[in-house]
């Protein structure tokens, strides 16, 4: 028994008592489960006679109606075969950017083209901008490169008439802007350059260069690029806005040490060690007199923080974003914010391009955008601006809600973004290929720098052109990208791509293209689908708006449907399309009814227009 005080567990006192209390704990343990299980039975019985013989009713769940699964319609993208015709159409023409192996900048952004009828003949005539040699690097008695222009004789067969045009200028050309400044009839050119621009009087299809006694001509120091034509007073004759690249001399780049990765070799620099600039805006005082208002006119935007020139400009395009009657301008800038300047109608533009949403991408940061246009893709109210951007920045799709100014970049939900990422676009077009009713989207692609690949593994210096085939909202997948399959290998083919234009060069009523190679040969592709689709296509005559009727809207009805189509055939990168609109019609065959908005804000109907022609139509002389 243990005492108060000593260890119980110690091995030297006397356990037997401890086994006694062990034995009586077991018993009334034994005696405790007895009684519990005594009582368990009682209550179990109890509760099986006080219940009776009820029934417990379990609930079925009614089995779930899940909704059918939706079936997302398949696109079919249509074939439509396009034909390199370069050669055997007579273009014979190699575009001299003028490198040498000093690597300048200039040498990687040319050129333009355009095409336009210069002999009034009904037909769509080609002209080839062209660069030259830089003057420490001419060769003695070697021929000088120059403008080049074409001559269609309406097959799409192609004459060169440059010389006995007047056109045989060595230029360090850039782009090209056509336009009927004084209303006789004819076309004029104004050509884009590094140095003095030059405006070119069509005289009954002979050109005089009358730069010097219209006030056109610039700065000889400025880099002019894209330029366009436009009624901006709406008082019925054409003005020019000209946008400027960088500050550029050749000192200044060949003192920056320009290098690939790693390389020692001197590579291509970007835009972002030159000082930006501002576009020029020329008002046309009648008798072939300009005079620059762009500072008055507000395009002489100031970085705010440094209180220099915010631009670096390249693309241009025009379009009535409000519906206001008159017409904004869209510039789209190289490693800095893009411009949208609004026409407040009183002679002056207001720059909204952040405000409105189309300055940068969607995480507010700017991109280098190239090329640009601008449409009702959607054949609705809504507007869409398409800018090419750098290599792995993707193309953007900036879409309004109506004729609103405001733009949400929609390129990445519709597909159109992502299969842009990888190349570097220049020429940017709306164009109706299949004349489905839907406009479509052409790009040209080309790196800057040759050796490219040697430090980016996912880069080409000659990239392939592409097209996109528009499908329509209905698909989540709106812009589906064209394989060699449905368009050939011609237009797959990689080449330096810049400026691009379209044309319907033979009159069989769809939409060619050209494409401009940097330092190389341009290519000219004839569409040859056979889709057995209607369309129409309208030449407008200006009578108390601007001759060529720039900036006019004409819109076509079939059934429910509704096209339009805006005059203004600056678009692209450096280039100008042809004057006249296309509307494909798909298989309709009938059109119910066409009107246009001329530019001065008179309104025409046309009833039922035969389909599958060339339409003339002039401004009747009343309004």
């Amino acid at each position: 028994m243990s005492v108060a005080g000593q260890d119980p567990f110690n091995e030297e006192h006397d356990d037997a008592p401890e086994r006694d209390d062990d034995s009586v704990i077991g018993r009334a343990f034994l005696g405790s489960i007895a009684i519990f299980a005594c009582l368990g039975l009682i209550l179990g019985t109890s509760y099986y006679f006080l219940r009776g013989t009820k029934k417990v009713e379990i609930a079925v769940a009614e089995p779930i109606s899940l909704p059918e699964r939706r079936e997302m319609p398949t696109a079919v993208v249509p074939t439509a075969q396009w034909t390199d015709i370069t050669d055997s159409a007579g273009i014979h023409f190699v575009h001299n950017s003028g490198a040498a192996g000093e690597k300048l900048l200039p040498e990687t952004m040319g050129g333009g083209c355009a095409f336009f009828d210069y002999d009034a003949d009904g037909d769509q005539d080609l002209l080839l901008v062209n660069a030259c040699a830089w003057p420490n690097n001419r060769v003695a008695n070697a021929p000088d490169t120059t403008l080049a222009l074409f001559q269609n004789d309406g097959t799409g067969k192609f004459t060169d008439v440059t010389k006995e045009t007047g056109l045989d200028l060595s230029v360090y050309g850039m782009g090209v802007a056509c336009g009927d400044y004084d209303a006789d009839g004819y076309i004029d050119l104004f050509i884009s350059c590094l140095g003095e621009d030059r405006l070119f009087h069509n005289e009954k299809g002979r050109f005089r260069d009358v730069t010097e006694q219209s006030g056109v001509g610039g700065d000889a120091k400025a880099w002019s690029v894209s330029s366009g034509w436009f009624d901006y007073d709406n008082d019925g004759d054409l003005d020019l806005l000209v946008c400027h690249y960088v500050e550029w001399t050749r000192e200044f780049d060949l003192a920056q040490e320009f290098r690939l990765l790693g390389g020692k070799e001197r590579a291509y620099g970007g835009p972002q060690r030159f000082g930006g600039s501002f576009p020029s805006l020329f008002r046309n005082n009648g008798g072939g007199k300009f005079s620059d208002v762009s500072k008055e006119a507000g395009f002489q935007v100031l970085n705010p923080a440094t209180s220099v020139p915010m631009g670096k400009s390249l693309g241009l395009v025009f379009e009535d974003f409000d519906n206001d009657g008159f017409l904004d301008c869209v510039i789209a800038n190289d490693t800095v914010q893009n411009f949208l300047f609004h026409n407040q109608g009183n002679g002056q533009f207001e720059e909204v391009g952040a405000m409105v949403g189309v300055a940068f991408d969607a995480t507010g940061a700017a991109r280098g955008a190239m090329g640009i246009d601008a449409a009702a893709f959607r054949n609705n109210m809504s507007v869409g601006i398409a800018i090419g951007n750098f290599a792995n920045e993707m193309s953007a799709l900036y879409v309004s809600k109506g004729r609103s100014l405001q733009f949400y970049d929609e390129a990445v939900a519709n597909g159109f973004g992502p299969a842009t990422r990888l190349e570097l676009t220049f020429g940017v077009l709306f164009m109706d290929f299949d004349l489905d009713g839907r406009l479509d989207i052409f790009q040209s692609n080309g790196h800057l720098e040759e050796d490219i690949a040697k430090v980016q593994a996912s880069q080409r210096y000659a990239q392939s052109p592409q097209l996109f085939w528009n499908a329509g909202p209905e698909f989540t997948t709106e812009f589906v990208k064209c394989r060699d399959a449905e368009t050939g290998p011609d237009l797959q083919k990689p080449m330096v791509g810049r400026g691009a234009s379209y044309a319907d060069i033979d009159n069989d009523g769809d939409l060619d293209v050209i494409a401009v190679g940097c330092g190389q040969k341009p290519r000219l592709l004839r569409n040859d689908q056979k889709l057995q689709n209607h369309w129409i296509r309208i030449k407008l005559v200006g009578k108390g708006s601007n001759r060529d009727a720039i900036g006019a809207l004409v819109e076509i009805q079939v059934g429910e449907k509704t096209q339009s189509r805006r005059v203004n055939p600056t678009r692209s990168y450096l280039s100008q399309v042809e004057l006249p609109v296309t509307f494909g019609l798909g298989m309709s065959d009938e059109i119910d009814r066409m009107l246009i908005h001329w530019p001065n804000g008179k309104k025409q109907t046309i009833s039922k227009p035969q389909v599958d022609q060339l339409l003339v139509i002039e401004q009747p002389e009343l309004q």
